[in-house]
This record gives C-alpha cells, sequence and structure tokens, in this order.
C-alpha cells in the first residue's frame, strides 16, 4: 500500500491535469468569431456601404435597404395570405403562395412605393382535430381562426413601427378574407388618429372577374370536378412550371383543365401572367381608393 503522501500527492497531479483540460476545451472563442454589442446593435443611421438590390420582396432585403426604401418614399406594405392545402390532383400543396410570389410584385411595382412582406403561408384550412374541410386532406396546414387573426396583427404593428402608413391586407383564398376584413377593422380604430393606416382590399379576391376576363378571349371551361382551374394552372406555370407537374402530366396524357389544354405550354405561362397583370391592375386601382389617391 502506497503511503499517504504519495496518494495525496497523485490526487492533486491528477486534479490539476483535469483543471488543465477542462481550461483548454472551454476556452473562449477568438475574439473576431464572437458576436459583439457593435455587431448586434448597429448604428441605424449607419451608411449603406453597398448599392441597393432590385426587388420589393422585403424578406430578399438587407435591413439598411428596408430602411432606405422607406426614406425614399416606400411607405406602403403588402401582407398577403395564401394557403397550404389540398389542391386538384397535379397542383402543389403551395398554389396560392406560389401565385402570390408573381402578384404581389406585380401590385408593388405597379403602384411603385410598395414593399411585400413575406407572404402568409398559413391560414385557417378547416378544424384540426377532427380534421374537417381541407383538413381532411394529407399536406394541409390550418391554423385557428385566433391564431391567424394574432399573427396578422402582429405583423401589421411590427409593419407599422418601422414606418409604413399604408398596410394593405390581400388573400388568395376564400378562408383567409373573414379574419382579414376583421384584423383591418379592429387595427383601423386601435391606430385611429395615426399615421399608419390599414386596408383590406377584397377586390383582388375576384376569381368569377377573372373567368369573365377568360371568357371574353373566348376561353371557356367545363367543370371537372377539380379544386383546380385555367387561371389557376395558367399563373402557376408562369412561376414554377413544376407545380403543376408538366412532365408527368404530359406522359399521361392529362395536360388539360377543364376541357381546355395546357399546351403548347408557352402559350399558357404567357397566358398566366397577362391573368397576373389582369388582377394586378384591378387591385391597384382598388388600393389607390382606398387610400385616397
Amino acid at each position: 500500500m502506497k503511503p499517504l503522501p504519495v496518494l495525496i500527492a497523485l490526487a492533486v497531479t491528477s486534479f490539476t491535469l483535469s483543471s488543465a483540460q477542462q481550461t483548454a476545451t472551454s476556452k473562449p472563442p477568438a475574439p473576431g468569431l464572437r458576436s459583439s454589442t457593435s455587431a448586434t446593435s448597429p448604428d441605424p443611421n449607419m451608411p449603406r456601404p453597398i448599392a441597393a438590390h432590385d426587388t420589393v420582396f422585403i424578406e430578399e432585403l438587407t435591413w439598411l435597404e428596408v430602411r432606405d426604401a422607406l426614406r425614399a418614399g416606400k411607405t406602403t406594405v403588402l401582407i398577403a395570405t395564401g394557403g397550404v392545402e389540398m389542391n386538384g390532383p397535379y397542383l402543389a400543396t403551395g398554389k396560392h403562395n406560389y401565385v402570390l410570389r408573381a402578384a404581389t410584385e406585380a401590385i408593388a411595382r405597379k403602384l411603385g412605393n410598395a414593399l411585400v412582406a413575406p407572404i402568409v403561408a398559413f391560414v385557417p384550412e378547416g378544424n384540426i382535430d377532427p380534421p374537417t374541410e381541407h383538413m381532411r386532406y394529407p399536406g394541409t396546414i390550418s391554423l385557428r381562426p385566433e391564431t391567424y387573426k394574432l399573427l396578422l396583427t402582429d405583423i401589421a404593428a411590427s409593419l407599422r413601427a418601422h414606418g409604413f402608413e399604408h398596410i394593405i391586407l390581400i388573400g388568395d383564398s376564400g378562408g383567409n378574407q373573414t379574419g382579414m376584413k376583421e384584423v383591418a377593422a379592429e387595427l383601423s380604430a386601435r391606430w385611429a388618429g395615426g399615421k399608419t393606416k390599414i386596408h383590406f382590399i377584397p377586390e383582388f379576391y375576384n376569381y368569377p372577374a377573372v373567368t369573365q376576363w377568360l371568357e371574353s378571349k373566348g376561353i371557356k371551361q367545363v367543370d371537372e370536378g377539380h379544386h383546380d382551374d385555367l387561371a389557376m394552372e395558367a399563373m402557376m406555370l408562369s412561376v414554377d412550371p413544376t407545380t403543376v407537374r408538366i412532365k408527368e402530366r404530359i406522359a399521361a396524357g392529362k395536360f388539360s383543365i377543364n376541357g381546355v389544354p395546357l399546351q403548347p405550354v408557352d402559350k399558357t405561362i404567357d397566358l398566366g401572367k397577362r391573368i397576373i397583370d389582369f388582377r394586378a391592375t384591378a387591385t391597384v386601382e382598388a388600393i389607390k381608393k382606398a387610400i385616397g389617391k
């Protein structure tokens, strides 16, 4: 048996080595790798170091670009609601979100003084448990109406805090409309007398007008019983052709909708762009009327 002094010496040596190892492994990162206070709280008035990127989408802009856009007079902002839901057998579940990507850009550029908030992808789609409406089908994501309204309220309040003067609510799905209308009314009352105004624009969601426009061009559809139609497919084709499954449908001999062939593809894509322009023009007129311009 080792004498007590030896055991104590071994214990001290072991503790010292262990402490040294812990110190080595827990050494803080080099100063250049850490976030400093100045990095996370830069001067709000610092100059923008590079030219601004040309986009109307806030999520694609830097905070400096958003700041300077506001200072340059882009004080209108669009909040658009889409959805992730069951559609026809050929369309991606994010149908409305794809359409809004093109429509909101067209509206913002026609207005000339507007930016676009990130598209609100999740909306009420039916009861979750037990599932009703679109929630009966896989892939659908639903929000409770109160959650949806709170989400819109916080998004709008955030944009108001940054200095936007006109907040525009539009939606591409029928189930989105009531919540937007209610939020606009509630915030209008809450913000009464303030600089920021909020407007719900129901004119954007006017698919009967789109159908009439198509018929004026000699295009008539026959209802095939799908949650789908020519206007929707044409607009989606103009944004991302894969969302309507071109190759798969051509291979299966099903590249048509409601009795209307979708080939040639270029022609249908052009039709989609024209539909988006038609809707954007009508929406811009409604927005200008709402804000008194």
